[in-house]
């Protein structure tokens, strides 16, 4: 009989790359997932671990099993969430990986009224980028996880997981109050192509909606710094070092040394999408955390 809890432990591998990755992902610790995963080759009697430098990867056994044990999971969870939804109950952990200003602006406001509403209901919170919250939600190591996309930037979503749009956002440039833009009502891309931008890291998708933003200007952005927070980026914008795009939710307040200029032609504007797997649809503790985030 193959062993479940193993088994989600070898898929955890598989995604995160590492044992130790899976590990933290899983909340145990490497020796024990080493310990579940070798349980696992005992009960299939084939290898499904092979060390590869100071790192490891599935075995052609490894793979076939984690790609035919995804259905296996799935019928589990489904059948697990239609109990729950059968006993009309909203408990157990959900586990929620969310971007930094989402955490700040969307789930923290939210926790305490669910915990109040749901007293047997418990969060257990993960900050992550969009692109790691997609991967943790469709390998089972996350239950709900919230990305944004801006504009057509496109985030990809696998089939099995369900995207439901609970809120949009706006960004803003923000200037030191003594900046000449800092007096506008709005601004356009073209008033921005000779200003140095306080950006987030290539490759995030709040940079390459900066970079589409200046489409039709004949220009690219002008990058003067780069910092992954927000938080970062009111604090440079403060000491006059440029000017950053810092979206609404979860910003801190600016204070007296800061304007917020809003964009138009286009407007930064970016949805906020939570996701969870298909199978956990009829579970009342992924409803209600859901029905939270959307009342926002």
């Amino acid at each position: 009989m193959i062993d479940l809890d193993a088994l989600a432990a070898l898929r955890a591998v598989a995604t995160a790359g590492t044992v130790s990755s899976a590990a933290d992902a899983l909340g145990f610790t490497p020796s024990a997932v080493s310990q579940q995963i070798k349980r696992l080759e005992r009960q299939t009697g084939v290898p499904l671990l092979e060390r590869v430098g100071r790192g490891v990867m599935l075995t052609d056994h490894g793979r076939y099993l984690v790609d035919e044990g995804e259905r296996l999971l799935a019928d589990i969870e489904h059948v697990q969430a239609g109990l729950r939804r059968r006993a009309g109950t909203v408990a157990g952990t959900v586990r929620l990986a969310a971007f930094s200003t989402a955490m700040r602006g969307l789930v923290g406001p939210r926790a305490r009224g669910l915990r109040e509403a749901h007293p047997d209901l418990t969060l257990a919170l993960t900050e992550r980028e969009p692109w790691d919250t997609v991967d943790l939600v469709a390998s089972g190591q996350s239950d709900i996880g919230i990305v944004h996309t801006w504009g057509d930037v496109p985030i990809e979503i696998p089939d099995h997981v369900v995207a439901t749009t609970v809120a949009h956002d706006v960004a803003d440039v923000i200037v030191h109050r003594d900046h000449p833009l800092a007096g506008r009502a709005s601004v356009t891309p073209r008033d921005l192509v000779d200003e140095g931008w306080i950006a987030t890291p290539e490759g995030s998708i709040c940079r390459q909606w900066l970079g589409r933003m200046y489409d039709g200007t004949g220009r690219r952005p002008r990058i003067a710094h780069v910092a992954m927070e927000f938080d970062s980026h009111l604090a440079l914008a403060r000491a006059g070092l440029g000017i950053a795009l810092v979206p609404r939710l979860g910003r801190a307040a600016l204070g007296g040394d800061l304007s917020a200029v809003a964009v138009r032609d286009p407007e930064p504007t970016r949805e906020i999408i939570a996701l969870h797997r298909r199978s956990m649809a009829p579970s009342p503790a992924i409803a209600a955390v859901l029905e939270s985030l959307r009342s926002v």
